[in-house]
């Protein structure tokens, strides 16, 4: 019998197309019907698939995909972020650091003890589509988001990676680090350590990523500036692009200035999924 994350799974590629779809299409706003349509369904049933993955109805979701509804947002989390310099306060006093801790090493320092390490993964099914979590005993070291005719270059991306790593298939592992993110209820059910490698530069924007609250949105400038790199805004968006954990280090939330969703990672509709999903959640 199906569950819950798998049905979610199934139903995000039908509306990762809708959204494209509307990407494409936006100038002509198109109904519910068209946007059905172009999933194969009829509006009923499209109705229907999207308030099981989202909680919400079409027309809710896609008012947390819009300009303004994005603006509002960067300037809540401006004045957020204001007040907490102002008070003196670090970035890891405001953390979602509740939910994540954070250890990273840099490439020199993975040399020397990288051939001791090993790392078990598995392909599972999200909310988002499918993914690939890699672990260690040292905590998650990957979190890519895939589908079944990526699984190879995803593969040779973390042997990449992690070069000297031992590197083992383990279903029931990773199974369990993906339950326990992907939760029904859409909110992380324990803390979770995760393990980095990185540059120092890209570990500090790494962890500045932490400071985000689900169903908050900042810009690539204000990271700069969290980090006392305020002319490195175009540097900040390289390491942002990098982040190799993907969701629980939450790089989905940075957006343009503008108010406009940038590229990503794992695909744009997916950013965009992503963050409507947690808006409706932060709105229910």
């Amino acid at each position: 019998m199906i569950n819950k994350t798998e049905l979610q799974s199934e139903n995000f590629k039908r509306i990762e197309t809708a959204i494209e779809y509307l990407n494409s299409n936006f100038k002509s706003q198109p109904s519910l019907d068209e946007i059905a349509a172009s999933v194969h369904l009829s509006k009923f049933h499209f109705h229907r698939l999207f308030k099981e993955w989202a909680g919400v109805t079409p027309a809710q979701f896609n008012h947390f995909l819009t300009v303004d509804y994005a603006k509002k947002q960067l300037r809540k989390q401006r004045s957020v972020f204001e007040a907490s310099m102002q008070a003196g306060l670090s970035s890891a006093s405001r953390l979602y650091d509740l939910f994540i801790s954070f250890e990273a090493i840099t490439p020199g320092e993975y040399k020397r003890f990288g051939e001791t390490l090993t790392i078990r993964y598995g392909f599972h099914p999200t909310p988002f589509g499918e993914c690939l979590l890699a672990t260690t005993k040292c905590g998650i070291c990957a979190l890519y988001f895939t589908n079944p005719f990526l699984r190879d270059q995803l593969m040779e991306a973390l042997r990449k990676e992690w070069p000297q790593a031992e590197i083992l298939e383990d279903q029931e592992i990773s199974g369990k680090y993906v339950q326990q993110i992907f939760s029904p209820n859409g909110k992380e059910e324990k803390r979770h350590h995760v393990f980095l490698k990185g540059t120092n530069f890209q570990i500090q924007v790494w962890r500045a990523l932490l400071s985000i609250q689900p169903g908050d949105l900042t810009t690539y400038q204000e990271i700069a500036v969290q980090i006392n790199k305020e002319k490195a805004v175009r540097a900040v968006g390289n390491a942002i692009a990098k982040n190799p954990i993907a969701y629980l280090i939450p790089c989905h939330r940075v957006i343009r200035k503008t108010g406009k969703f940038n590229h990503y990672r794992w695909g744009a509709a997916r950013k965009q999924a992503i963050i409507g999903w947690e808006a409706s959640k932060a709105w229910v």
